[in-house]
């Protein structure tokens, strides 16, 4: 499985002047999007249910899009092509290719609203994510908790960092703890029906061997929460590059091992995403591989 675990020896054409400058822009883009979400769901889903044409469905009944996932990954494609207009974009609504770009140039990654079962249904626990990929690596990255007001950031070598509502400023530290038999982790599960079983029958081997999990519901805050330190790991099947862009990096520079798929492998791969604290991260490697959760698991 690709691994993507010491961001400080990942080189790239861009400078660290120019990462940091990118993280600034995808605080700004994710900031933007996020208080356009916020406004935006009391406007859409009123008391007696959502305006009419509010909701679609993609690829799975369980799958829901809302008008403002379209609305805010284009608000963030518009500033885009104001403030870097030569830079690709690949966003979960409205496609793209980060594979197609010249070496050095620049990918914007975007997921307008990740965890958008959380917003549809008014639950906390959903976020903008915005991140720049530099020759399949991540360089800078922003997600915004939109409920709490939250932004969690990071450029490559610079360390992760969230500003909370007041604008106090934390640097963030994956926890501390070593034993994977107390460890808190998260994970998701897929909308189709065949890979989420496969995913239930993981769950009861991992379980016993661990604290507890949650599901959340939403990739990227999980990630921002295990940089955070409020959760040990996170795992999951299936994700895209716009569930993990931003979220990763905030992940690895506050000191978590952190394994993904390629930038250029889709979720319907079914490839496994491992982000943990250092000090129970090879114990979780190995308890993964024991029960066999490396194994791609496809559409």
């Amino acid at each position: 499985m690709p691994e993507y675990t010491e961001p400080e020896t990942v080189t790239a054409p861009t400078t660290s002047a120019d990462h940091e400058q990118l993280r600034r822009l995808a605080v700004e883009l994710a900031e933007t999007a996020a208080a356009h979400v916020r406004a935006r769901r009391p406007e859409v889903f009123a008391d007696d249910g959502p305006v009419a044409g509010a909701v679609a469905t993609k690829g799975h009944a369980t799958d829901p899009v809302t008008v403002v996932d379209t609305e805010s990954e284009q608000l963030i494609r518009t500033l885009l092509a104001e403030r870097r207009p030569g830079d690709a974009i690949l966003g979960e609504e409205g496609g793209g290719d980060v594979g197609a770009t010249a070496p050095g140039a620049v990918t914007w990654v975007v997921d307008p609203i990740d965890g958008t079962v959380n917003f549809l249904y008014g639950l906390p626990g959903y976020a903008v994510s915005v991140g720049a990929v530099v020759d399949g690596k991540p360089v800078a990255g922003a997600v915004v908790d939109v409920a709490a007001a939250t932004t969690y950031s990071a450029a490559l070598g610079a360390g992760s960092h969230a500003v909370r509502p007041d604008g106090t400023r934390v640097t963030l530290r994956c926890s501390s703890e070593d034993s994977l038999s107390v460890a808190l982790v998260a994970t998701g599960f897929a909308y189709g029906s065949a890979r989420r079983a496969r995913q239930a029958q993981l769950l009861t081997e991992i379980l016993p061997q661990i604290r507890d999990i949650r599901r959340l519901g939403a990739a990227a805050m999980d990630l921002c929460h295990v940089a955070s330190g409020r959760l040990e790991a996170y795992y999951e099947h299936g994700l895209h590059a716009w569930d993990w862009a931003a979220g990763a990096l905030i992940a690895a520079e506050a000191g978590a091992v952190v394994r993904v798929p390629p930038v250029t492998v889709g979720g319907a791969a079914g490839e496994l995403t491992v982000v943990a604290a250092p000090g129970i991260a090879a114990d979780l490697h190995d308890l993964l591989e024991r029960v066999g959760a490396p194994t791609a698991l496809p559409d």
